[in-house]
């Protein structure tokens, strides 16, 4: 250990004698964690109000769809893949609309891909035509809920078609905010996020204890800087999401499954609003 402290204190004295060239190795952004460096060229940094607009919507849908589809949620696949684990021990009402939701959420996920990859180059262009993508399936949503309602299960053939309308807009957001917005946690699945808050919450109340304890390299003042960027990128995510879950639940008992108009607006207006020239 002796040893290592040793090496140290010699390689800081190096860089301040001016003996060490600027390392060439690339440092990690603070949002390293939430985006793939696979797709540098074919993203772009966005403001932070669109990821949170975005989370506000996911949130706002899945209460909705909670509400009024008897208990499922469209913003993420883990009830439908329990239920598709487990159907062949048990199956009840709504069992086969939830086994087709992976299907749903996974095509979206790969049209929009396609789409992406299709306009190559353009990011801003892929991005708008993403977003015209999920406002056209939420329309559908929205329309299947006036055609079919009201529903007696979710065993009904319309239930069935506004279930995956709804999976597909949000397979479609998922895979638009991975692909097109550099440094973007998720914006529909919040298990991750908050798993990512909680290890960047210790990291920055460790670093804070650690802040003025003798530290030579600086370790505990990056990561606790590292942590709270981290942090501030995130909780607004998190945030949006639980404030468009209290909104979509105060919509549906006021107008019912037709307030999914309301999630449509924003979308919509983020389409027009990257579709203009820069």
């Amino acid at each position: 250990m002796r040893a290592f402290l040793n090496f140290c204190e010699g390689y800081r004295t190096i860089i301040s004698k001016g003996q060490l060239k600027e390392s060439s190795v690339e440092v990690p952004t603070p949002h390293a964690r939430f985006v793939s460096k696979e797709r540098p060229l074919t993203s772009i940094v966005i403001g932070w109000p669109i990821p949170v607009i975005l989370s506000v919507v996911a949130g706002y849908v899945d209460s909705c769809t909670y509400l009024g589809l008897f208990g499922v949620f469209v913003a993420q696949l883990t009830g439908s893949l329990v239920i598709a684990g487990t159907a062949f021990v048990r199956s009840g009402a709504g069992a086969l609309a939830k086994i087709l939701a992976i299907p749903s959420f996974f095509f979206a996920g790969m049209a929009v891909t396609v789409l992406v990859h299709s306009i190559k180059g353009r990011p801003r262009a892929a991005l708008a035509w993403s977003l015209a993508a999920e406002c056209i399936l939420l329309l559908g949503l929205l329309a299947s809920c006036l055609v079919g309602m009201p529903f007696r299960n979710l065993a009904t053939p319309s239930a069935i078609v506004a279930l995956l309308f709804g999976m597909a807009a949000m397979g479609a957001q998922s895979a638009m905010a991975r692909l097109l917005m550099r440094g973007v946690a998720s914006t529909n699945v919040m298990t991750t996020n908050t798993t990512l808050l909680a290890i960047n919450v210790t990291e920055m109340l460790l670093g804070w204890i650690e802040r003025n304890k003798a530290d030579p390299l600086g370790t505990s003042k990056a990561g606790y800087a590292k942590a709270r960027s981290e942090i501030a990128a995130l909780l607004p995510i998190w945030l949006g999401f639980l404030a468009g879950i209290a909104l979509g639940a105060i919509a549906y008992v006021t107008l019912g499954l037709p307030c999914i108009l309301l999630a449509i607006l924003p979308i919509a207006g983020l389409a027009l609003w990257y579709i203009r020239p820069a």
